[in-house]
Formats: C-alpha cells, structure tokens, sequence
C-alpha cells in the first residue's frame, strides 16, 4: 500500500510538471468476469489487471525520452509495479531513430496493434511468452522506403521484469514491415537469444532460443483481419531454453466497424509443442490448446473503451476441462 500511495504522489508531481513541460500517460485495465468453467473455485471477481502511468518529455526536436511503470498483480503483494520503459529516443535523420534504455519493444506491437483490443487480451506472443513487449538495450528504427521499415536491436533479452540473468545473454534480431498499400501490412520478424547456465560449479551454453514470426493484415476501415504464425525453437518460453523444446501457433482476429462507437470482433488462437526423443505425448500437452473469443467493444468517448465478450480455451489433452467465461472489460486512457 505504501509503495502504491508513493506512485501515485509521483503521479501527481508528473501532471503538474507536465503542464508546462511534458505529458503524462496513463491507462487502467478493469473487468468484471464469470468463470464458467467445471470445478472453477472463484466464480466470479472483480479486478483491476494493470494500471501503466508514464511521462514523455521533449529536450528538442531530436532528443525526447520517456518512462512508463507498469503496476499489476504480484505474486507476494496484491499490486507490484515494474519499470516498463525509461528510454532516450535520437531522430538522427527523418529516416532514422536510435533508442537507448528500457526499450518499448516492436516484436508484437504491430500484431497487437491490428488486434486493436490489448485491454481484454494479450496478443498471441505476448500470452504464450514467446518475448516481452520491453528490454533493456539499444533499437534502431530505419524508414528504407516510403512502404518499408526495419527496426534492428540488441538486448538483455530477459525483459523488463528481470532485466539480466547472472551470467550474461543477449537477445539480437529485428522486424521488416512493409505497407504497400494503406490497407495492407505485412511484417516478418526473427531474433535468436544466446545463454548460459550453471552446471555444478561449470558455466556452460544453453541452447539458442529462436523466434520467427510471419504477420499479414488487411484493413478496410469498416472491415479488418489479420493473421500471424509464430514459431520458438529450443524454448519453453523465451528467457527459458530447453534443448528440442518447441512451440509453434497462428492467431486470426477479425473486426466489423459498425459505427465509430461499435465493433464486432472474434479471435481463434492455435498453440502446439512438439515430441522430445521418444516421449509419445507432446512436451506442453498440458497448455496446447486453441483459444476462441468474440465480442463487442462500446466507445462512447476518446479514451474510455468497454467490451462485453466470451472467451473459451480448449485443450488438447481430454482429461483437462476446457475454459470458459464471460468477460466486461473497461479501459481508461489519457
């Protein structure tokens, strides 16, 4: 409680600065859910996911920076809060833009983006930590064409809840997006993640951790859906390599515009693991599934969202009992 009432006295030092000097951000996650899968114990809550508070700053029209706290649920407290971003941005050129710090990070941004609902749902990456949306290191942003840009990064690679491991790794990779149209988007993405482990009292190599990743969307304005394919290699997840380890999945999203305050959307998500050696089952049996969400979002104002939707996870493994529940999401932002 008492780290909580001192964000939010740094928050309101923020808005007064900001007034004169900069911007605060801000946005809240809430939701009120009922849980209808077999033998849930908590039927019903009310909760309040995250609250991300920020404060973008400009020295010129080359230099800015900004930082972001990310507070959500903790493991030992009912709220902890993270450094989600604290970044110096350089505009090198009108083509280029050089990022130091703890980076707001592209690997999923234009997918969740496109989604275009991260208030009610994390992007299929995101939700199978196939990487984080933040690290600490260094990104170029590089604008090749009017239709083409690349981003290039170099990172910790653990993300912005554990920023480095004992021993030293780095995450290295980038994105090409090309726009060819304004209603096309299609983004390709790679990045490799090298580490090490200790064995008795031997540091050795992990197994490189590998992310590949194929996006293509398509937005009418009334009408929009897109899709993505994912692959990890030698990972459970991406700061944790296991040899043979592999995940692969595809999610599809559509949304109906029906007017500027109403939408229609549904999403089907598909994750798989692969068989390890002999073993007749596969590794993650246990949370391989496909997901299936539709709903409708009301935005009566600029920075107020809700959505009323339906959400199921179904397992691959018969003897788990599928998920089910129904969700009214709320998203407050400034």
């Amino acid at each position: 409680m008492k780290k909580l009432i001192i964000l939010f006295v740094l928050f309101g030092t923020l808005t007064a600065v900001a007034q004169t000097k900069g911007k605060v951000t801000g946005s809240l996650f809430f939701n009120y859910h009922k849980d209808m899968t077999d033998g849930a114990v908590q039927k019903s809550a009310y909760e309040l996911d995250r609250a991300y508070l920020g404060y973008d700053y400009s020295f010129s029209d080359k230099f800015s920076a900004k930082v972001t706290l990310d507070v959500g649920k903790g493991t030992v407290t009912d709220y902890s809060y993270y450094l989600k971003a604290a970044q110096l941005d350089y505009k090198a050129a009108s083509w280029a833009k050089l990022s130091a710090g703890m980076i707001g990070l592209n690997q999923f941004s234009d997918q969740e983006k496109f989604w275009g609902y991260r208030y009610l749902y994390k992007s299929f990456q995101d939700q199978h930590s196939f990487g984080t949306s933040a690290d600490l290191g260094f990104n170029a942003e590089l604008s090749l064409h009017k239709t083409l840009k690349m981003n290039l990064f170099s990172l910790n690679g653990e993300g912005y809840k554990k920023v480095q491991d004992l021993y030293g790794k780095y995450k290295v990779g980038g994105n090409l997006v090309y726009t060819p149209t304004d209603k096309i988007t299609l983004k390709a993405y790679y990045a490799k993640q090298d580490s090490k482990k200790l064995v008795g009292t031997v540091v050795v190599e992990n197994p490189t951790v590998s992310n590949l990743a194929f996006f293509a969307g398509y937005d009418m304005k009334s009408f929009r859906i897109g899709g993505e394919y994912n692959i990890m290699n030698n990972g459970k997840k991406f700061t944790d390599a296991f040899e043979d380890h592999d995940l692969t999945g595809f999610s599809i999203y559509s949304t109906y515009v029906i007017n500027k305050k109403v939408e229609l959307f549904a999403r089907y998500d598909k994750l798989e693991s692969n068989k390890v050696g002999t073993a007749t089952a596969n590794w993650n049996a246990s949370k391989d599934g496909n997901a299936l969400l539709a709903g409708l979002q009301f935005a009566p104002i600029k920075g107020v969202k809700s959505s009323l939707n339906y959400r199921t996870w179904n397992y691959d493994d018969a003897t788990k009992s599928d998920n089910s529940a129904i969700y009214l999401n709320l998203e407050y932002k400034f």
